[in-house]
């Protein structure tokens, strides 16, 4: 079963259309979507709701999400995983990498970490 993906308001909405198309099995919602956390929601809400939904987070944020993560948690809380796109990297090399990831990775895997892509250098 592959692995579910909420992306971040602030990642480019051509992520999850393009994963979508290219791989329907991977669940993938987009922030202010029917049914995810509204735009403008904060980081520690967010890491909430993957929680209770079981999605990881695809984000571009790398300088407050491992602060969040941190305090998220030492109150107990726990994530699927959050994995930080490449900025250096295409699109398409980033999207590969996160179809991979959806469709390979074992439930579990990421679990309570930040994963920066791509997973090999």
């Amino acid at each position: 079963m592959a692995l579910t993906f909420l992306i971040d308001e602030n990642v480019h909405p051509a992520y999850a259309t393009q994963i979508r198309k290219l791989e329907p099995s991977i669940v993938t919602r987009i922030v202010g979507e029917p049914g995810t956390p509204d735009k403008g929601t904060r980081d520690p809400e967010i890491l909430n709701w993957c929680e209770k939904h079981n999605f990881l987070l695809v984000t571009n944020n790398r300088t407050s999400m491992p602060v969040h993560l941190g305090e998220h948690l030492s109150q107990g809380g726990h994530v699927p995983g959050i994995l930080i796109l490449n900025p250096n990297l295409t699109i398409g090399q980033n999207l590969a990498e996160l179809i991979l990831i959806g469709l390979f990775s074992f439930d579990g895997e990421y679990q309570d970490q930040i994963v920066n892509l791509p997973l090999s250098r």
